[in-house]
């Protein structure tokens, strides 16, 4: 579901998945889950009566703990601040993009991740200031979801994870690997780490707050359906495919430009 945030442009920009699928739940998990059955199962959702109990147990989780938390982090955070820590945990993520993009055959974006985590982590005082993205170097956001997509695995059944919230079957086994490519895996002091993540939890949530309005209807289905199509715009490097119109041809005569055939 952060995924689908991250493409209609929150208030703020969201960071690249650096911490796992968390703070999906976050809106994933925010509001009201209906716990009855769909009379029409979607068919990459043959789980949801499963997932929507899972769903609304993060809810639980998210309006009593999380979303107070953030909701306080952002009132007393300065904005340039909170840009800040967003951008830091950025940062971090230009790692995990520059390695898969390798395993994805994609030299030229790994090269673009590895120059912005160069930058940022050197001029923009470890992270914390994005001088890469004013110097207009960017990089497509990936991830080993992303890369076993590419290796085959294109369709994947959707699954609500506990904590987690919102992913797919292959994005879950891709979890491991999104974990210890994420840096902060190999900080040595508990403490340090551990807050380190729960900051980047908080930071994140703050950032979908104001993202919450755009949901309608049924929320499970809303950021089911959200987080499906984020995905695939992510794997398909936002390719929407061909138009299938555009291969027609139409031939005209001058018989179709008579008057003739425009009486009544």
């Amino acid at each position: 579901m952060w995924q689908w945030f991250n493409n209609v442009k929150p208030a703020r920009p969201l960071r690249s998945k650096g911490l796992p699928l968390l703070l999906v739940t976050l809106l994933a998990t925010g509001g009201c889950a209906s716990t009855k059955k769909a009379e029409n199962a979607a068919p990459e959702d043959p789980w949801e009566g499963f997932n929507r109990k899972v769903f609304a147990f993060n809810d639980v989780l998210d309006r009593y703990a999380l979303k107070p938390v953030a909701k306080g982090y952002r009132t007393v955070t300065p904005d340039p601040v909170e840009t800040g820590v967003g951008n830091f945990f950025s940062n971090l993520g230009e790692v995990r993009t520059a390695l898969n993009s390798l395993l994805q055959g994609k030299p030229a974006n790994a090269g673009l991740a590895t120059s912005r985590f160069l930058i940022n982590s050197t001029v923009g005082i470890g992270g914390l200031l994005d001088y890469a993205t004013l110097m207009e170097i960017t990089a497509d956001k990936e991830d080993f979801g992303q890369t076993l997509a590419v290796w085959g695995w294109q369709d994947s059944r959707y699954l609500v994870l506990p904590l987690l919230g919102p992913s797919t079957l292959r994005d879950t086994t891709g979890l491991p690997a999104d974990m210890t490519s994420y840096p902060l895996y190999y900080v040595d002091d508990d403490a340090v780490r551990l807050s380190l993540t729960a900051l980047n939890v908080i930071d994140i949530r703050a950032g979908l707050l104001d993202q919450e309005a755009l949901i309608r209807g049924d929320r499970y289905r809303f950021i089911r359906d959200a987080y499906l199509q984020s995905r695939q715009f992510e794997v398909s490097d936002g390719e929407l495919g061909d138009d299938p119109f555009a291969s027609e041809t139409f031939e005209f005569d001058d018989s179709d430009f008579e008057d003739a055939g425009f009486e009544d």
